[in-house]
Order: C-alpha cells, then sequence, then structure tokens
C-alpha cells in the first residue's frame, strides 16, 4: 500500500494487490465483482470483473464488504478499457439538484 497525491491534489491510498468490491445498480438489478485499486476521499479506481455493456453506470453504489454495511454512492468519472474512475456522491448531493430544478419548474 502507498499513499500518493494525484494531479488535483487529492491523497490517494494505492493498493499493491487490490480491494475485492462489487459494484450494484442503484435500483439492485445488477452487480458486478470489480477491484479497487486506488482510492482517496473524493473517489477510487476500479478493475471491472467481466462487460459492462448494458449496465446503467452513470450512478451505482459501490459495496465495500460482503454485508453491504460499508458502501459509497458513486458516479462513473472516466472509462478506460475495463478500469474506470468514479467520484463519491455525498448525502444530500443529488438532493440539492432536484431542489434547484424543481423550483424554475
Amino acid at each position: 500500500m502507498a499513499v500518493r497525491t494525484d494531479h488535483r491534489g487529492n491523497s490517494r491510498v494505492v493498493f499493491e494487490r487490490g480491494i475485492p468490491a462489487q459494484m450494484m445498480g442503484i435500483d439492485g438489478t445488477w452487480r458486478r465483482d470489480c477491484t479497487m485499486e486506488d482510492v482517496s476521499e473524493v473517489g477510487a479506481k476500479l478493475t471491472i470483473d467481466g462487460s459492462v455493456e448494458g449496465l446503467h453506470l452513470k450512478e451505482f453504489f459501490l459495496l465495500l464488504s460482503s454485508t453491504g454495511l460499508a458502501y459509497r454512492r458513486c458516479e462513473l468519472a472516466w472509462v478506460n478499457g475495463d478500469q474506470i474512475g468514479v467520484n463519491f456522491l455525498k448525502p444530500g448531493d443529488k438532493k440539492k439538484k432536484a431542489r434547484s430544478t424543481s423550483i424554475g419548474a
């Protein structure tokens, strides 16, 4: 395990072998095994096992424990082959956006 600073100035922990995790659709209709290669306070780099074709990756949960008690809500930042970058969404992020759009409606 090594700690590096990325180009945005965030401290990032890089795992030698990666940490097993699972991605799950917001609605619970799909799951994929993945490996968390590195993580920072604001996001992570994942290597996905298998195809991501047809999955709704715009927003999903990253499950960090087998019981599902440790998780992060994520949005897709970038894709490079079988690796993706995700940004962690803080509780309330989507609600603020929804509120601001509903006011103008």
